[in-house]
């Protein structure tokens, strides 16, 4: 087993073993995080990483890590990264875990970034590539923010935790609480897709399945949470989900060998993955590994869920609640986002766009995608390569810009999406 970098002056942490490490290797080890504080992504105002949070508790709104980046920028660098176990826990100066036996992983991250030069054609598209994220663990994105979260649970003492979900995020949940040793308790639609309802059975954890939407999952979470004394960990209301999820951005970007592309399309429901990739873009400005220049951020949503695409369309600075929501697509079926303003931010800010497609252009998506590139997309996947369509024939996306395509899952969970032609 390799040592994570050959520089003599690095605190080596071996998170990818835990927790069975090499004989010889000292599990009990400081990882080279330089957290510093949370801090309220509205009011600013600070909090305390060594304890439990969810929420700023002074305007209820989203919190988020903040590190020391003059201290990280010494040893977070292209070079050194090379020789880092291939996972998300590679970036380990900016993730927040203090002791790498705390760290719950079941390998996720360094997902494949794909050249899809055929699907491409299809639309007119000359630079188009997917990240390919249905090789995490569960077979979705959900595995990096759910790995960060409960290591940071673990961290800090908890053993009980509650999960609403769409369903990835859940079975997610259930498998990582698995690998910690502590207790899981999930609520999802009553329609979800049950694949992801047989991986939280599978996994061990409780399965409440609840008449509604991941709204209405979310409200039993919290009576619950409150009644039992169970952590929350929905989207964006505890701190260190869009940590995991901000490692999707640190990958394009040593991918593409310290560059950024021009054009990221991302499937949104609860939007914790565009909101970290947002921040991921930051930290490495900050520390002077990129300039100021950002991708254009594109939202995804479909035409029976688009609150985020309605709020950017007319202006307004936050996402009302989407009525009768509906789509074959569980993961974007989020009517209302806790952290809209940040979403609809880092849209404006990067002068992006955001769009709404529709379910049956979704359905073609995934036959388009799995036929011409071999990659099994999901539907939340799908509907950014039914977006970028949309925007190429509306001019709104330069047809020659480097694109990426997030695929977040793998179909697989879908069987009644594929096709039988």
């Amino acid at each position: 087993m390799r040592e994570l970098s050959d520089e003599p002056t690095r605190q080596v942490t071996y998170a990818h073993q835990i927790p069975t490490p090499f004989p010889g290797a000292t599990v009990d080890v400081n990882t080279q995080t330089k957290l510093t504080h949370l801090e309220c992504s509205i009011c600013g105002e600070h909090h305390d990483p060594e304890t439990v949070q969810t929420t700023c508790t002074a305007c209820g709104r989203a919190i988020v890590a903040r590190y020391d980046l003059e201290q990280a920028k010494r040893t977070f660098t292209l070079e050194s990264l090379g020789g880092r176990v291939s996972s998300m826990w590679r970036y380990e100066e900016l993730m927040p875990i203090r002791n790498a036996q705390h760290i719950i992983t079941l390998g996720e991250g360094m997902t494949s970034l794909l050249a899809t030069p055929r699907l491409g054609a299809l639309i007119g598209a000359t630079n188009l590539w997917v990240k390919d994220e249905g090789s995490n663990p569960t077979g979705t994105f959900k595995a990096r923010g759910i790995s960060a979260a409960l290591s940071k649970a673990v961290e800090l003492g908890i053993t009980e935790v509650g999960m609403p979900t769409a369903g990835n995020a859940g079975s997610a949940t259930a498998a990582y609480a698995a690998r910690a040793g502590i207790t899981a308790h999930v609520a999802m639609p009553s329609d979800t897709p049950p694949a992801m309802m047989h991986e939280v059975h599978t996994y061990g954890a409780s399965l409440q399945l609840i008449d509604g939407l991941i709204s209405d999952a979310g409200a039993w979470i919290t009576k619950q949470s409150e009644a039992h004394g169970w952590f929350p960990m929905a989207t964006l209301k505890e701190p260190y989900r869009v940590e995991g999820k901000k490692t999707m951005g640190f990958e394009l970007w040593e991918q593409f060998n310290g560059t950024l592309p021009d054009v990221i399309l991302y499937p949104t429901g609860g939007g914790t993955g565009l909101i970290g990739m947002w921040k991921a873009f930051d930290e490495l400005e900050a520390m002077g590994l990129i300039g100021p220049q950002r991708p254009r951020m594109i939202v995804v949503q479909a035409e029976g869920c688009a609150p985020i695409v309605r709020a950017f369309t007319t202006g307004a600075a936050r996402a009302e609640p989407w009525e009768h929501a509906s789509t074959i697509a569980p993961g974007i079926r989020v009517p209302a986002a806790f952290a809209d303003d940040l979403i609809l931010h880092a849209i404006r800010e990067s002068n992006g766009d955001a769009i709404a497609v529709t379910d049956t252009a979704i359905q073609t998506a995934i036959s388009d995608i799995t036929r011409t590139e071999g990659i099994d997309a999901c539907p939340e996947g799908a509907a950014t390569f039914a977006g970028l369509q949309n925007l190429i024939a509306e001019r709104r996306v330069d047809p020659d810009a480097q694109i990426i395509l997030f695929n977040t899952g793998t179909g697989l969970k879908h069987p009644e999406l594929r096709s039988t032609s």
